[in-house]
């Protein structure tokens, strides 16, 4: 029986859990469910009672990007800038908390190391009409690319994708900050009061704009952060991507929580309505991940482009097929693959480690390298239904 979405946002809601992680299609109702969901969770009321209900969930989605557009001026001629609207969000996390060396660092990281973002400072800008207007602090943000040394180009405006990761980077920062701060035991001894009753973070879709190896690495670093949050905090992920959603459902660990509750696939019907089934985390046959993360490694293999995050690719497969066949360690079915298991455990280990930091892990060998090659042929050639699958796919 289909639900409507603020329905679903109730049983969300009611189940109370640490993380929820739903998989649903581009179209679906993702960016309306985290609306649904802040209603729910904070309904509009008046006075003081609005204030706390406000401050009991957190959500980035589309709605978030919206508190940024451009200021062209093409008839000033001055150079573009990112307008930020007043919120106190953002206030807090660059006025008060200091935070934009490390937003700048999470976007370059995501982005181009050369491409700087600048926030204002406060200033009086004239207009065209003579009249002065004052301008506040950290309420713009230009962009220009450094050239080494003093030398940089002049300001001008960013693709959607990398305005979307730079929007992005201010609400991790922003979550990073929160977590904490509320893992800070005594109330009276965090920076600010205005998240101690924060009781939710909805996150829709943050990876449309990354790469497969920075999508995995956002991936692991956010579930590394919820796992570090206080229990009170409750996290509700919603996604299009397969790969986004796999690294979560492993990093997070979420067949054991206890298993596969908490996730969920989100369907949208012709009479309007949705439906939230359970899906568990070794059946993909509803969006065959497993056949996708194959092709992905096959490409890589064929045009020798083998990077970091193949071997964590390269892992996934193994651990579905290990849990398929009933069991406990992948590394059981290197049992069918000559020479040593123990090295090949340690080769993907050391590049499929939940750090994938660009500089805490140096590249792969070519030797190594060719262990993806040699280890994804084991699981075809050795596991037949993988060739069904690829068959059927």
């Amino acid at each position: 029986m289909s639900k409507t979405l603020e329905q679903i946002a109730q049983q969300l809601h009611a189940a109370n859990k640490k993380v929820q992680l739903i998989y649903a299609f581009n179209g679906t109702g993702k960016t309306r469910l985290s609306r649904a969901m802040k209603n729910e969770i904070a309904p509009k009321l008046e006075g003081e009672e609005a204030e706390r209900s406000r401050n009991k969930i957190l959500y980035y989605n589309a709605f978030t990007e919206d508190l940024f557009y451009w200021d062209n001026d093409p008839n000033g001629d001055a150079e573009p800038r990112l307008i930020i609207q007043p919120n106190s969000f953002t206030d807090w996390i660059l006025e008060d908390e200091g935070k934009e060396p490390n937003i700048s660092r999470i976007f370059q990281h995501y982005t181009n190391a050369a491409l700087t973002p600048r926030f204002n400072q406060a200033y009086t800008r004239e207009n065209p009409d003579g009249s002065k207007t004052e301008v506040k602090a950290f309420s713009e943000v230009t962009f220009s690319i450094q050239a080494g040394g003093d030398e940089e180009t002049g300001n001008f405006k960013i693709s959607k994708g990398e305005e979307s990761t730079f929007i992005w980077s201010i609400f991790y920062s922003l979550l990073e900050t929160v977590v904490a701060e509320l893992n800070i035991p005594e109330p009276a001894d965090r920076a600010t009061d205005q998240f101690n009753a924060l009781d939710y973070v909805f996150i829709d879709d943050p990876v449309s704009s990354l790469d497969e190896n920075h999508l995995i690495e956002l991936a692991v670093n956010l579930a590394e952060l919820i796992n570090t949050a206080p229990s009170q905090l409750k996290f509700v992920i919603t996604t299009h991507s397969p790969l986004f959603y796999n690294v979560l459902h492993n990093e997070l660990d979420l067949k054991k929580r206890p298993a596969n509750q908490g996730c969920y696939l989100l369907e949208r019907h012709a009479d309007g309505g949705f439906t939230l089934n359970t899906k568990l985390g070794d059946a993909n046959k509803s969006f065959s991940y497993h056949l996708h993360l194959r092709r992905i490694l096959e490409e890589a293999i064929a045009q020798d482009k083998i990077e970091r995050y193949h071997f964590t690719l390269l892992r996934n497969l193994y651990e579905k097929t290990a849990a398929f066949l009933g069991h406990n360690q992948w590394g059981d079915l290197l049992n069918t693959a000559s020479g040593s298991k123990e090295a090949y455990v340690r080769t993907i280990n050391t590049f499929s480690h939940s750090s994938l930091s660009t500089d805490q892990v140096r590249d792969p060998t070519p030797q190594e390298k060719q262990t993806v090659k040699f280890l994804l042929e084991n699981l075809v050639n050795n596991y037949g239904f993988w060739k069904e699958d690829a068959q059927n796919g």
